[in-house]
């Protein structure tokens, strides 16, 4: 299953953008701003990205942009309402690789994304390890000491941010507002719900186990004295 990044503003835009492409059995994320972008490009693994050229703060050419400047490798479909040559010219010298004028067709939304994830791509790291835990970006599964544990997806999403970050203490209030942002119903008991959830399915009842709670400051993943 790809996974993809949406930068995209318009509600009424995104929601069958995701919709389709979830029928079409890829995982999509959704962000709002330029500058979000850029951090989950940073802290996750995507297979590609579609950024609408004009949103709010940072926009989609200059994310874009400073995303190729930091050495990103990522393949980028630009969206955009802007058809004229100049226009497209100016997406492509931003670093974008194809260029979608709005309106589209979902199929060929759908074309465009196939031909991109078709191109080779440079090796890149697809597993986060830290002890015997071993995740898989491409596969979407976690294994601990060889045995596959089967996690929900705001699981794995959490998992992964807390691997990428290994010994570094997040509070509840921060991982609602990275990971759960597009969620505007979600609070931190969901948040403490999803680390119970997740802290049962790597640690079981060890006290010492992955997932510590640092008391008064929030969350870290490291691993046990037994791994170091």
């Amino acid at each position: 299953m790809a996974k993809v990044l949406l930068l995209e503003d318009s509600k009424e835009v995104a929601e069958p953008v995701i919709s389709y492409l979830k029928n079409q059995n890829f995982s999509v994320e959704w962000v709002t701003s330029g500058e979000e972008a850029l951090d989950r490009l940073r802290l996750y693994h995507y297979d590609m990205a579609i950024f609408d050229w004009v949103v709010e703060g940072l926009d989609g050419r200059s994310a874009c942009a400073q995303y190729r400047e930091s050495g990103g490798t990522l393949p980028i479909l630009m969206l955009t309402g802007k058809s004229g040559m100049p226009e497209k010219l100016s997406g492509f010298d931003a670093g974008a690789d194809d260029y979608l004028t709005k309106p589209f067709l979902s199929e060929e939304l759908l074309a465009r994304v196939k031909a991109l994830l078709r191109r080779p791509k440079e090796l890149v790291a697809e597993t986060l390890k830290v002890g015997s835990l071993k995740l898989d970006l491409k596969a979407c599964t976690l294994h601990k000491d060889d045995v596959e544990i089967s996690l929900m997806p705001k699981e794995f999403l959490v998992l992964e941010f807390l691997m990428r970050n290994r010994n570094r203490v997040f509070s509840a209030e921060e991982l609602l507002e990275k990971l759960w942002s597009s969620e505007s119903d979600s609070t931190e008991v969901a948040v403490r719900k999803c680390l119970t959830r997740l802290r049962s399915k790597i640690d079981g009842d060890k006290e010492n186990g992955y997932l510590v709670t640092v008391k008064g400051l929030g969350y870290k993943l490291s691993p046990p004295k037994t791994h170091d």
